[in-house]
């Protein structure tokens, strides 16, 4: 694993401008890269400033979005309209529907939480079930000791194949067969005939796509640098993506 190097430094600006001229597969998550973090993800929306950006990038090249949330949930907060759209961590294609196993096997679990709506809805944590997967927020969660001990008590004798997934003040639960991020990045990467690859994300669900990524990729992680990620390069922000955007439309008018 090498040192990350920033994405808007002049050796990365020159790595995504000859990227570009490839003729990649761009690919982004949303919650964190596109959108910043919010404090109630219903109000997430891409920045009105990068639509017109995003706008122009899928006219030119394909564009997909690989997030956690549902396809129907993120379609109508990304202001554009993207060549496609996998949610559920990689567990939903925007063609395909949901993963039917991982919805299956999901169902024990669900059990559990109807169990303890009430210990969970007293501590501030809010069930997500998004069919293939399931996230338990707590970021609004008035105590967070209380929060993550009704969580560690919810998720003890997880049923088999379910495992689960730390996040930013969110635990993901998900089938271990289910496909990821990395299995979606290479499926659309074929679909759209693309020999090369650009993929950014901010958590650790999306170190799949990292960690999986040919040679020639551009892949980078929106945060601080995290050496022990296997992502090449790094951004500082979520507000910097708006300077990669535009980096990208500059190279495509070369």
């Amino acid at each position: 694993m090498s040192l990350q190097q920033h994405l808007l430094s002049p050796e990365g600006r020159e790595a995504l401008t000859r990227l570009v001229q490839q003729q990649p597969l761009l690919a982004f998550d949303f919650d964190g890269t596109l959108a910043p973090i919010v404090m109630h993800p219903e109000t997430a929306r891409t920045p009105p400033e990068m639509v017109p950006l995003l706008t122009t990038l899928a006219q030119r090249l394909p564009l997909v979005i690989l997030t956690g949330r549902q396809v129907d949930d993120v379609r109508q907060r990304l202001g554009f309209t993207p060549t496609h759209i996998v949610g559920n961590h990689g567990a939903e294609d925007l063609l395909e529907g949901p993963d039917a196993a991982a919805v299956e096997a999901l169902a024990p679990f669900r059990a559990r939480v109807d169990a303890r709506r009430t210990a969970l809805s007293t501590a501030g944590v809010f069930i997500e079930d998004k069919g293939a997967s399931i996230a338990i927020h707590y970021r609004l969660s008035p105590d967070p000791v209380q929060a993550r001990a009704v969580i560690e008590e919810l998720l003890t004798e997880l049923p088999p194949q379910v495992l689960i997934e730390p996040g930013k003040q969110v635990v993901n639960v998900l089938v271990d067969s289910a496909p990821d991020k990395g299995d979606a990045m290479h499926r659309l990467m074929a679909r759209y005939g693309c020999r090369s690859g650009f993929y950014a994300g901010d958590d650790t669900n999306d170190e799949p796509v990292f960690e999986r990524a040919e040679r020639d990729w551009v892949t980078v992680r929106v945060g601080p640098r995290l050496d022990h990620s296997h992502a090449r390069y790094y951004l500082q922000e979520q507000a910097e993506m708006a300077q990669v955007l535009q980096q990208m439309v500059d190279a495509l008018g070369r």
